[in-house]
């Protein structure tokens, strides 16, 4: 379950003002128009409702796939590289002045994050590889709302939507590493916290975390069954027990140890980091929690399958005690009464209604979700063993103490930077009509804060200008 992120909007920008080329005179005249319908796109994706920005990220990743090679040129060019087998010379005219709202950067709650003004090339490309690397965790996040969807996906759309996902977390990571290995180099640390070496660092950490999750969510066929249990047009009243070879149940709680490890990684960079929102810093502790969680559930499966039902048990309980959740029991049930079942199934249908309409679902990282599933397994074990079985049921802090270490699943890839083609920078030689300034953008230049800072207080959107100059009533 991805983070929801809110990708950033920029002002509107005029290579020519900045970049000037002796060799190929159109390219920044190009780039300037290939950013100005990134800008534009960014806006306009900005001001869709919540339930249509999913399927408007495609778009997003195609402006920024165009703009990106042209970023990379006008660096190449700065630097004295070739670009396909020409010589590129690009020359400084003035220091690049650009802002980026910094969306994962701190901000006052019921307010948009601020802008930030940058001044180099460096950070416009940082910042357009980070919202790179935003969209592709959007895009894994749509992929995989398929599945916690009321309607029960047919096993190759879950099959495509877990492989579509993976690809998009490895990507994200790619970029994100990227990014890592430029910033370092810098001789000064950056303006915004979101280009940062800590932040993007955690970012990359955070993908591989979730791509190692999506990993055993492929084979864990537990969700679907509590899916299928709250499936409203679902007209199995009964189902098959679900089984689980012992070595794949050891082999899926190492995995989900070393999505742990990556998740506290994660965490600790971002409190270094300084002011970071506070949303993704959440979601990084609550993604840590549910991997542990599930780590712990299989190793309970693992000791069901072998006949140690008191020592599942006791693992289940050890795993809602990760997620923050209490151990069911005979006296928290007599206790709770009926209240207590009022409040969790009010819980349920709230976090079911997000599920629905596709907004902010999720965004504990699961936690919720894996609750549910080791609810069930706790009700059938405890059920099983006083009638069945009867075993003593351990403490689980000894078992939480002797977790086995993570093991890790993928290999992170490596960004390969895109470069323009040879028929696309050859034309480029020629120099650019007087008459044509670049496509800079048609959405307005304006900034939101700015505005809302300097509006009275209760006054109506729109109407700043009528209560300029006039008499203040107290």
């Amino acid at each position: 379950m991805p983070f929801p992120f809110t990708l950033p909007t920029t002002s509107s920008l005029s290579f020519p003002d900045f970049y000037t080329s002796a060799t190929h005179p159109s390219l920044p005249l190009s780039a300037t128009t290939h950013r100005g319908v990134l800008r534009d796109t960014l806006k306009k994706h900005k001001r869709l409702p919540p339930a249509s920005q999913p399927s408007n990220l495609p778009s997003v990743l195609s402006a920024l796939n165009a703009y990106i090679p042209y970023l990379f040129a006008l660096d190449a060019g700065l630097g004295g590289r070739s670009i396909a087998g020409e010589e590129v010379d690009v020359v400084l005219v003035r220091e690049l002045e650009v802002e980026w709202r910094a969306t994962l950067s701190a901000s006052i709650p019921g307010r948009e994050a601020s802008r930030v003004k940058l001044k180099s090339l460096e950070s416009e490309l940082c910042f357009v590889l980070l919202c790179a690397a935003e969209v592709h965790a959007l895009l894994a996040r749509s992929q995989l709302h398929t599945l916690y969807n009321a309607t029960m996906p047919t096993a190759d759309q879950r099959a495509t939507a877990i492989a579509a996902a993976m690809r998009h977390f490895l990507d994200a990571n790619a970029v994100c590493g990227y990014l890592v290995s430029r910033v370092q180099q810098w001789a000064m640390p950056p303006v915004a916290v979101d280009i940062s070496v800590p932040v993007l660092s955690a970012l990359g950490e955070l993908t591989i975390a979730e791509a190692t999750l999506i990993t055993v969510l492929k084979d864990d066929p537990y969700p679907g069954v509590v899916l299928e249990d709250r499936n409203k047009q679902s007209k199995d009243w009964m189902f098959k027990s679900v089984e689980i070879p012992k070595v794949r149940a050891h082999l899926f709680a190492r995995l989900c140890l070393s999505a742990a490890e990556h998740a506290a990684k994660a965490q600790a960079m971002l409190s270094s980091a300084g002011k970071v929102d506070e949303g993704l810093v959440k979601y990084v502790d609550d993604l840590r929690r549910t991997a542990r969680g599930k780590a712990c559930r299989f190793l309970g499966i693992d000791a069901e399958l072998a006949g140690k039902t008191g020592e599942g048990i006791a693992w289940v309980r050890g795993a809602r005690r990760e997620l923050g959740f209490q151990a069911i029991g005979k006296e928290e049930e007599r206790k709770g009464g009926t209240f207590s079942k009022l409040k969790k199934d009010w819980a349920e249908k709230r976090e079911d209604r997000k599920v629905e309409k596709g907004g902010d679902w999720g965004t504990d990282g699961g936690k919720f979700e894996e609750g549910r599933v080791l609810e069930m397994l706790e009700r059938k074990w405890v059920k099983m063993n006083d009638t069945v079985g009867v075993q003593l049921i351990p403490p689980s802090e000894p078992l939480l103490a002797s977790m086995p270490s993570g093991r890790e699943y993928h290999t992170p890839k490596l960004y390969i930077t895109p470069s323009l083609d040879e028929d696309v920078i050859s034309p480029m030689r020629a120099p650019p009509d007087p008459s044509e300034s670049g496509f800079k953008g048609d959405e307005d230049d304006s900034n939101d804060e700015d505005e809302n800072k300097s509006s009275p207080v209760g006054a109506f959107p729109g109407t700043k200008g009528e209560y300029s100059g006039g008499t203040t009533y107290y």
